[in-house]
């Protein structure tokens, strides 16, 4: 996180203050619509407010995936005490993310009603500064981890590497040797050594010594088994990466028709209060803070006795739950919602209805995201980590987008928005059916996962130790010609 990490919070604090002076001043913003058609905004306005949202965006993108991987390096790893909070730190730091979503979707929707957008976002502007200086005091007692380089290079470098050795004729055979550097660390600077495995055996090519003359710090020509075993631990995560996106694109519906739904709903709460819809997935919120604590305190030492591991789950168990109740959650959607369009008088079902599918939702998010974070963090490498934490980070974005494919091609494939499932009325609409489509969706998606997580090998799983500087492997050479064949099929594909 640093030294960069304050780089990208100034980015996001800069951005933070130009999108308050663009809600707050007149000659940054159009004129408040009052008929139509409205004024539009300038050249200039459009130019401010975007230059603002990059800002936002940039320092969003710097600081986030840095975040957890930060805070769960304060622990150390070989300290069983400190392992064991380390874990628990991913509870807590989902716990202080719905904390702030339920500030956000609550006290600042009511601020940005009653006084405006200026306020709106006047007030995350200060709570961002305050966070700055806050983080700032902590500086002197932080453990840091030394900064090693870009991944992707070393990844492309392997890559590169692998094939050219491929087409040069190499074949990992009895008397192949696969390079090392002698040294106590590895040639990653700040990173530990990492014991070759089986699996990849086609990026083994790119440690293999083909000529003992040529030169060995070209790690465009031969890498070390370290860098090689570094790029396949990225590889081994990318399926259940790709897995469990199919729960970011359920949970984009918790913005976009979950809160559509309660807008035409019922929303009193008592003779005097109405909820915003804007505030609806509260719901979700309360219950991932209920769900934390209950299972942190209470259900982790009772699946531990049943388990016999220390965290009760394992993180792909964890994801896996989260993934099965995701079904479930959107199939309550479903049944509600046929509920609602079925009842005789639409605005009088109470937005209270939605509350098994914003349950479910959350109890999914919980399970799912927690263990992601635990997963990717665990089965990174040290010089991978805040990579792993990215790749996690864009399934929201992965999810959001492919949701938006996913309605615009029922519109088209069901009639469009005048005659199809999901029409301009929702109370015309079959959102039911839209709801039963993405439960099919996790169904497969589930069984899916099930089998990426069964073939999953952690980056520990097997292999032998590459302490020397230059390593025989011994392979049986008939068996490994026709894997070798097969692995180069596979990463090319």
């Amino acid at each position: 996180m640093y030294p960069k990490g304050p780089m990208f919070f100034f980015f996001l604090s800069q951005g933070m203050i130009l999108l308050t002076l663009s809600a707050s001043i007149d000659s940054l913003r159009p004129p408040q619509c009052t008929a139509r058609p409205c004024i539009k905004a300038t050249g200039n306005q459009s130019g401010f407010l975007f230059v603002a949202l990059a800002l936002i965006a940039l320092g969003t993108g710097g600081i986030k995936p840095c975040v957890s991987s930060f805070g769960a390096d304060q622990f150390d790893g070989a300290d069983e005490k400190e392992a064991q909070k380390k874990y628990s730190f991913f509870n807590w730091f989902f716990f202080a993310i719905n904390m702030g979503a339920i500030l956000g979707i609550t006290l600042l929707v009511y601020v940005e009603e009653k006084t405006g957008y200026g306020w709106g976002f006047g007030v995350p502007t200060v709570a961002i500064v305050c966070s700055i200086l806050i983080l700032a005091a902590g500086i002197p007692f932080y453990r840091y981890q030394k900064p090693m380089g870009s991944p992707f290079t070393r990844f492309l470098q392997v890559l590169v590497a692998s094939i050219r050795n491929h087409f040069h004729g190499a074949q990992l055979k009895r008397e192949a040797v696969l390079y090392e550097v002698d040294s106590m660390e590895s040639d990653i600077f700040g990173a530990r050594k990492l014991t070759r495995t089986n699996q990849y055996r086609f990026l083994d090519k790119a440690a293999m010594v083909i000529d003992p003359e040529a030169n060995t710090k070209n790690r465009w020509r031969l890498c070390t088994v370290t860098q090689v075993e570094e790029f396949k631990s990225f590889v081994r995560i990318l399926p259940v990466w790709a897995s469990t996106i199919a729960l970011s694109i359920s949970f984009a519906q918790l913005s976009t028709f979950f809160i559509s739904q309660a807008t035409i709903m019922d929303r009193k709460l008592g003779p005097h209060f109405n909820i915003p819809a804007g505030s609806v997935p509260v719901f979700s919120a309360i219950n991932a803070l209920l769900l934390v604590p209950i299972y942190e305190i209470w259900m982790v030492p009772i699946l531990r006795k049943h388990t016999g591991h220390r965290r009760g789950l394992t993180s792909l168990q964890r994801m896996g739950v989260g993934l099965f109740i995701s079904i479930f959650a959107m199939a309550s959607a479903a049944l509600v919602e046929k509920k609602r369009r079925d009842h005789p008088d639409l605005s009088s079902l109470t937005v209270f209805w939605l509350l098994p599918q914003f349950f479910l939702i959350g109890t999914a998010e919980v399970f799912t995201y927690v263990g992601q974070l635990e997963f990717f963090y665990e089965e990174a490498t040290d010089g991978t980590r805040s990579i792993s934490s990215a790749m996690f980070l864009s399934e929201i974005g992965i999810g959001s987008w492919l949701s938006t494919a996913i309605v615009k091609i029922i519109e088209r494939a069901t009639g469009g928005e005048q005659t199809g499932w999901l029409r301009n009325d929702l109370n015309k609409s079959r959102l039911d059916n839209f709801y039963w489509v993405l439960a099919i969706i996790n169904a497969a998606n589930f069984l899916k996962y099930l089998w990426v997580a069964r073939r999953y090998k952690g980056k520990n799983g097997m292999g032998q130790s590459t302490a020397r500087v230059e390593n025989s492997v011994e392979l049986d050479a008939a068996d490994e010609v026709k894997k070798d064949k097969g692995e180069f099929q596979s990463m090319v594909l």
